[in-house]
């Protein structure tokens, strides 16, 4: 296995890519209008942390609103005066940064195979793991319930533990927004999902520069698993987000936090909260660098829709309840069938 940094590395002044990676193609439909920057300049939804934990009762309930506006009618909102220390969101960046620069053999003790692999590097050269090649390479870890981590480079165990125990603060204070926004009780959320023993992991994403942008891409349109993810980047664009038939380009200053919905909360919201679409686009001259936290349920856990939104007569479920855990081992065996010869 070859990964994209190593392939751009060693061919030297690429001009060219491999016609795997030919994603965008006179066939492919999945072409809709960007709308441009300063539209929707002040459109993507803001939500103030400080005011959700630290507010006057008022101001509270304002954000709450907010937030269950920003969560149906976007699926993405941008977190402010979060209290995580933007050195720490730094440090975090460059040290997963790092783990890229090892030598590829490095790299490839960690190389994984499943879904549920505790530490898993991959790149979209990986035959094996994939046939739809995209510019990326990627190192995820699980680090809860239990912490798991790669021991190279020095540092980024005790800065990810320290990072992830930050960003978890964050995810459950505005779970217990989203539960009010729903009309549940605070704690809703937190207590049906079994957080304490919930799944968070982290997944570092490297994007490097890539001779036709216009042809390649990093990630494809996709949802996340699981209740919500927290993204930071290096102050690279690339994200977009779908929203109304059209990709809205997604750059907030880095020191913010990117949030967005994920399938498994659409289910418990019974569809209120929408999982939305979303890809990251690659450029000419510059690596870009995502750091994503996803924080999802107790694998265990059976999530369906709250019961308190399900009125079996009238609003009846839109969604079979399901274990977290046999939730990802069917997106597995989906992946594995998709990728099976014909």
């Amino acid at each position: 296995m070859i990964s994209i940094k190593q392939l751009a590395e060693t061919r030297g002044d690429l001009t060219s890519i491999p016609t795997a990676y030919n994603f965008f193609t006179p066939n492919n439909d999945i072409h809709l209008p960007v709308v441009s920057d300063e539209l929707y300049e002040d459109s993507i939804p803001t939500i103030d942390f400080s005011l959700l934990t630290s507010g006057t009762p008022e101001q509270r309930s304002k954000i709450v609103n907010d937030l269950g506006k920003a969560c149906r009618d976007w699926g993405f909102f941008v977190v402010i005066n979060h209290g995580v220390p933007e050195s720490l969101m730094k440090v975090m960046i460059e040290t997963c940064g790092e783990f890229f620069k090892l030598s590829e053999e490095e790299k490839q003790e960690y190389a994984g195979k499943d879904i549920l692999d505790p530490i898993f590097y991959g790149t979209s050269i990986n035959g094996a793991a994939t046939q739809v090649l995209f510019w990326r390479d990627f190192i995820k870890f699980f680090v809860h319930p239990k912490f798991h981590c790669p021991t190279k480079p020095t540092g980024l165990g005790e800065i990810s533990m320290e990072y992830c125990k930050r960003t978890g603060e964050v995810a459950r204070e505005l779970m217990k927004g989203i539960s009010v926004s729903l009309g549940l009780e605070e704690g809703y959320i937190e207590k049906a999902m079994n957080l304490d023993s919930g799944l968070q992991f982290v997944a570092a994403n490297l994007y490097p520069p890539c001779p036709k942008p216009d042809v390649a891409i990093g990630l494809p349109p996709h949802s996340d698993y699981g209740l919500l993810t927290l993204l930071i980047h290096n102050g690279v664009c690339g994200l977009q987000v779908q929203h109304k038939g059209n990709w809205v380009n997604l750059n907030p200053n880095p020191n913010a936090f990117v949030v967005n919905i994920g399938n498994h909360m659409e289910i418990l919201s019974k569809g209120k909260y929408k999982s939305v679409f979303h890809r990251a686009l690659v450029n000419e001259t510059d690596a870009r660098m995502s750091i994503l936290v996803v924080h999802g349920p107790a694998l265990e856990t059976v999530v369906s829709p709250a019961p308190e939104l399900v009125d079996n007569e009238t609003n009846p479920p839109a969604f079979a309840g399901m274990k977290y855990r046999e939730y990802l081992e069917m997106l597995q065996s989906k992946i594995h069938a998709r990728l099976s010869p014909k």
